[in-house]
């Protein structure tokens, strides 16, 4: 073998260790240099969608780089995080979504046609409490009252959810649960229809999310009995969180955003550190505690750990209700 053959593969040697050992640096240095698109696995209008679009507006600001949210709604997430699962792990696709396709789908779907272990988490953004709202017809003007009322009448009470498997389901039956009462599940396809017959006394009571529903308990058309937070809420106030008669309920729904799998840790890290950026924004910031959201922007690695704890959680609420989709 010739002395320039012998120096050029040590020369190629060489360059390929240093792409294996600097290139996701490199990548994560250059990045970004094109559009980014962040996909909402839910209708636009939606809480999830409103915040993506803070996010991608700020992230645009800092970046000069075009930031786009598409829509993939429909199977309860899957069809969105479907998408995300098989584009290029390179942070120009990202998923920004709700706990059902990250954390619960799992455990209540056989099959779905991706592993949301896989994703690479980026930041866990905001958490939203649930409120217990009842219809002010239901003979209970506390959680102490309407659990005494559930034991001594099995069956009687039931509660509406947007639908097999979401937050307010999983909600509804860990409450269940820790109060040993039986109540009627009433599945609607979405939260306005189910809102709808809570107005109207058609639905007994809902756990759901504290924005959609504060209007209606100032007005006085909705009770609220209890925030599923892990204390009270300064929206309001006079109402007990959960745990002060279930200690240890905690019920919340959260959002937060993840990359492809095999997206290098330097790029996860960067997309990070702007979307905490963002979120503190102090308008942003303002306007999100108007949504009754908690303001959170944990590290990559912080998300990472919180998922595999909510997927625990509620896989196990989901096998002890014996809940399942095919």
């Amino acid at each position: 073998m010739s002395t320039i053959t012998v120096n050029t593969m040590a020369r190629l040697t060489m360059l390929l260790l240093v792409t294996a050992l600097f290139g996701p640096q490199v990548a994560a240095q250059e990045f970004p240099a094109s559009t980014i698109k962040i996909v909402v696995p839910s209708a636009p209008g939606a809480t999830t969608d409103a915040l993506a679009r803070m996010i991608a507006d700020q992230i645009q600001k800092k970046w000069g780089q075009p930031v786009i949210v598409e829509n993939r709604a429909g199977a309860a997430g899957n069809i969105g995080a479907e998408y995300v699962v098989k584009a290029n792990p390179d942070g120009y696709t990202l998923l920004f979504s709700y706990p059902a396709p990250l954390v619960v789908n799992k455990s209540l779907y056989a099959r779905l046609p991706f592993d949301p272990d896989g994703f690479v988490p980026v930041s866990l953004v905001s958490t939203a409490p649930l409120v217990l709202a009842v219809n002010p017809k239901t003979a209970a003007n506390s959680v102490q009252e309407l659990i005494a009322y559930a034991k001594a009448n099995p069956h009687r009470l039931n509660y509406a959810s947007q639908g097999t498997g979401t937050t307010g389901h999983l909600a509804a039956e860990l409450f269940k649960s820790m109060a040993g009462v039986d109540i009627v599940h009433v599945p609607y396809k979405s939260s306005a229809p189910a809102q709808t017959d809570l107005l109207s006394g058609q639905v007994d009571m809902m756990l759901v999310e504290l924005s959609s529903v504060l209007q209606h308990i100032l007005a006085g058309r909705l009770r609220a009995l209890a925030v599923g937070s892990e204390k009270r809420n300064p929206s309001l106030p006079q109402v007990p969180a959960m745990s002060e008669v279930l200690p240890g309920f905690v019920a919340l729904t959260w959002f937060g955003m993840v990359a492809p799998p095999k997206t290098p840790p330097a790029i996860a890290n960067k997309l990070s550190a702007a979307v905490v950026e963002a979120i503190h924004q102090p308008d942003v910031a303002k306007r999100m505690r108007g949504l009754t959201l908690e303001v959170i922007g944990s590290t990559a690695d912080e998300m990472g750990v919180f998922l595999s704890q909510e997927r625990e959680r509620w896989g196990g609420v989901l096998r002890a209700a014996n809940v399942k989709m095919e």
